[in-house]
């Protein structure tokens, strides 16, 4: 193949060709081409559907700007300057998880990388798939490079990013070709995907490659998998039908096989217990559906948990919080663990490991439940339909809850579970996204929110990153076709992101952050106080008027929520008739009152809890 002999030909032949496939497809591929190391990337990861860079350029990728100034200009990627580098890992892991569009989060290394990399935590907690391709120090040893890791060693930066997940320092560029592999391997997996981590040296991005385009490495395609043998479904049937109370905990991994696991909850008599993360698998309203369950849980979701003899889980990998540090299930005596992942599908005892695909395992679960001999599980989904209206009630009662008196705020102000419940609604009634940032909001939102299918609420409960939700709104600015969202928030989340008001004007996102303020670390105050009986440092004295903040910056729309329910619907009406970003400051109660959260149902392995929660452990059978 005869390439032309400058980027920007190269570019506008490619683009020309309708693309690189297309190109490839047109020409004659049998010959190898030279190319510099920064552009033979940009095509290795055209080839791989990547075409959206998020970029914080510095000293360590000038060489790969000026490939992408080039390639942009010709219109085959897409450039996205921003201001933050957790911000910008935040943008991209949404991007990919609510859209699903891979991109490329681009940084140098040393401070800028290691913000970035602390964002990532996020997509590798919650197996969200993208590149992160940061500029390292050069490989000839001249000296200190400039924010290298001030050690007299080589590759340290490689062996930071190695430990978060899988990575790859590109020193030699002949082995382009197997870093793609690896890093699509990564990005793209079924079940455990994540951030691949790519280090390129200074001096190897502009150094020269020689290879074939035609072997760029694609996009891997993975064929479903599910147990090898049917009588292993079929000994899982038994055992749901011959037990009598059967309990599912619905994992992240559930999301995609949301009508598959309401097929066989149906079919097996199943409670159902979310996680914050699978909100929607079942319709809220939907009579199996106990809502969420685990330390922040619900009284019918740790209700079902604690009193059920079968576990069946799909899609969990058993976070600490989700199963009440390991305890949140005394009763039961077997598990059945739907999972695709080799090491999560094992994590209990006593169980029944059905490893693949859960829509697939689900639905021949279900086959063989429908075919079999009846079994009567009519006892227990009443004991729990009763906690699921004891627990309807409780909520009903929060959200009735007038404006509580606050000390801080010294007046009345809305709770932050009536406000997280109006916009909630709010949301669904618009069809528009829910982001839930760490935090009270979190915790408190997905024990409200009424999803009934998945997606409709992104909760990152992975790593639990306070600032995730407010940069989440900036992937509506750079998807192709953005959505409309909302982030819950409170005051001390924001501000961990709040260049987000300058980078949603410069990218068009159109979204609103609903921020709930009550000058503290709520969830870590009402956490002292339940275990030592007072708060410690948790909590300011500065006041901040957010929405004169927001407002400050032209093109955002600054809101005040008011003191009660009808400002607070009236601002949101407001703020998303405005066509960019708009934040409502909206004052909440935070105190004594029951009436002002949700509370807790479960333990946690925290704290002074610590040594009855371990105790407790040492008694358990799964």
């Amino acid at each position: 193949m005869i390439l032309p002999d400058t980027r920007e030909a190269r570019a506008a032949w490619i683009a020309g060709a309708g693309g690189l496939d297309a190109a490839i497809d047109a020409a004659d591929p049998s010959g190898p081409v030279t190319l510099p190391l920064s552009e033979a990337l940009v095509l290795g990861l055209l080839r791989q559907g990547v075409s959206k860079y998020l970029v914080i350029l510095g000293h360590g990728s000038t060489e790969l700007g000026e490939t992408l100034r080039v390639y942009e200009a010709a219109g085959l990627v897409r450039v996205f300057q921003f201001r933050n580098e957790i911000e910008m890992a935040h943008a991209g892991t949404a991007l990919r998880w609510v859209y699903d569009e891979p991109a490329a989060v681009v940084t140098s290394i040393g401070p800028g990388a290691l913000q970035a990399m602390a964002g990532s935590l996020a997509a590798a907690s919650n197996g969200i798939g993208l590149y992160h391709l940061y500029g390292d120090e050069t490989t000839r040893g001249e000296g200190y490079n400039m924010q290298q890791i001030p050690r007299p060693e080589q590759g340290l930066f490689g062996r930071l990013t190695s430990t978060m997940g899988p990575s790859y320092t590109l020193g030699d560029p002949q082995a382009l070709r197997d870093a793609l592999r690896h890093g699509a391997a990564a990005v793209f997996h079924p079940t455990r995907a994540g951030p691949f981590y790519l280090n390129l040296p200074i001096n190897a991005q502009p150094a020269a490659v020689t290879l074939r385009l035609d072997a760029l490495p694609r996009r891997p395609v993975h064929t479903p998998a599910m147990p090898a043998c049917d009588e292993v479904l079929a000994e899982a049937a038994r055992q749901v039908a011959a037990c009598p109370r059967v309990a599912v905990k619905a994992g992240g991994g559930s999301r995609a096989a949301a009508s598959a696991l309401r097929r066989f909850a149906e079919a097996a008599g199943a409670a159902v217990v979310l996680s914050p993360g699978s909100t929607g698998v079942l319709p809220d309203t939907h009579p199996q559906n106990m809502h969420v369950g685990g330390s922040k849980g619900s009284l019918s979701g740790n209700f079902a948990m604690q009193e059920a003899e079968l576990a069946v889980f799909v899609g969990s990998r058993a976070v600490c919080q989700s199963d009440c540090s390991g305890i949140g299930w005394p009763k039961a005596r077997a598990v059945i663990n739907i999972n695709a992942d080799s090491f999560d599908v094992q994590h209990y005892n006593n169980t029944l490991a059905l490893q693949g695909d859960a829509a697939i395992i689900l639905d021949r679960l279900a086959d063989h439940l429908e075919a079999g001999a009846p079994h009567d599980k009519r006892g227990w989904l009443r004991d729990c339909a009763g906690r699921k209206e004891a627990w309807a009630a409780f909520k009903a009662a929060r959200y009735a809850a007038p404006p509580l008196h606050d000390d801080v705020w010294q007046r009345p102000v809305l709770t932050q579970p009536r406000a997280i419940h109006v916009a909630d609604r709010f949301a669904n009634r618009r069809g528009a996204l829910k982001f839930f940032d760490a935090g009270d909001v979190q915790a408190n939102g997905f024990q409200i929110v009424e999803d009934d299918v998945p997606g409709q609420s992104i909760t990152e409960s992975g790593a639990s990153y306070m600032g995730f939700a407010v940069s989440a709104l900036l992937s509506a600015g750079l998807a192709d076709s953005g959505r409309y969202g909302i982030a819950f928030t409170g005051d001390g989340s924001f501000m961990m992101n709040p260049q987000v008001l300058i980078d949603a004007v410069a990218h068009g996102a159109h979204g609103t952050i609903l921020l709930m303020d009550n000058r503290r670390m709520a969830a870590i105050s009402a956490l002292q106080e339940a275990q030592y009986g007072a708060a410690f440092r948790t909590g300011d004295a500065v006041a901040v008027d957010y929405a004169a903040l927001a407002g400050s910056v032209e093109g955002v729309l600054g809101l005040h929520g008011g003191r009660d329910e009808a400002a607070l619907e009236a601002a949101l009406e407001h703020a998303a008739a405005h066509p960019g970003l708009s934040l409502i400051h909206l004052p909440v109660y935070y105190g004594p009152d029951p009436l002002g959260g949700m509370g807790a149902y479960g333990r946690w392995n925290v704290g002074n809890w610590c040594a009855e929660v371990q105790r407790s452990y040492t008694e358990t059978l799964i």
